[in-house]
């Protein structure tokens, strides 16, 4: 019986000559690209309103927000002007995913959110969506000097992450921003949710200036060069126009 076993585990044992070994290159080579260095992260939610509920929502939310807002901290809130109708988009920074747990655990105990805002605003939705996501690692956070319109444009890339388009696609952003085309407020990479999303998030003086500088940078041959190595890499696009609330931090 014991000579049986030991043929079998020998069987099934790799020799030390031909045992795996992986190398710090090898694991870079197998990496789906840069990696977040830290642990924050952004959680991006949309709210869909009920018609009929849109003024009453927005009014609410306007003046009963700073009671969530002391719990954690809120990035930009905004109300979608075209590619959606009756919605609500906004954004939250947290430290840790510990930190994220704690604030909902707290804001469930909370009477004050239960009683005035969240009990009063659930049945004025239809539905309700969360993406946390992460900066990418090229990108921070930069807040436009004076107030305007923002534009989030959503790429969903093909799969395999930043390894396979990440170069073609910070190219393409990058080319855009640098030339002036618009300021870009921040690019975020989804870590829950769909994968391969990318969303990105402009800022313009207003829905005019955005037409016209589009205008020119379609004639830039720096930016149609760009676009057209990235566009390979994409299945689909959507974008928004932002208009921001009155308490939103980004305005």
């Amino acid at each position: 019986m014991f000579s049986v076993r030991n043929a079998i585990r020998k069987a099934f044992t790799l020799p030390d000559k031909i045992k795996l070994k992986i190398t710090p290159k090898l694991h870079a080579s197998l990496s789906t690209g840069p990696q977040q260095q830290n642990g924050t992260f952004y959680e991006l939610r949309t709210y869909c309103i009920k018609p009929e509920h849109n003024s009453a929502f927005l009014k609410l939310t306007n003046e009963k927000i700073q009671l969530r807002t002391a719990h954690s901290e809120l990035l930009g809130y905004w109300s979608v002007e075209y590619g959606g109708l009756n919605e609500v988009f906004h954004i939250w920074k947290y430290e840790s995913y510990a930190q994220r747990a704690a604030v909902r655990a707290a804001l469930a105990q909370d009477p004050e959110w239960q009683n005035q805002y969240i009990s009063k605003a659930l049945p004025l939705l239809s539905s309700q969506d969360s993406e946390v996501t992460y900066l990418v690692p090229w990108c921070e956070i930069d807040k436009p000097s004076k107030e305007g319109v923002y534009e989030l444009v959503t790429f969903q890339m093909k799969p395999g992450g930043p390894a396979v388009w990440g170069k073609a696609f910070r190219a393409a952003v990058s080319t855009h921003a640098k030339a002036g085309y618009a300021h870009l407020v921040g690019v975020f990479h989804s870590e829950f949710g769909l994968l391969n999303r990318v969303h990105a998030l402009w800022w313009y003086e207003d829905a005019d200036r955005r037409a016209a500088t589009r205008r020119v940078a379609h004639q830039d041959a720096r930016v149609v060069a760009a676009v057209r190595e990235s566009v390979s890499y994409l299945d689909s696009q959507r974008n928004k126009l932002l208009i921001p609330m009155a308490f939103s931090p980004l305005k």
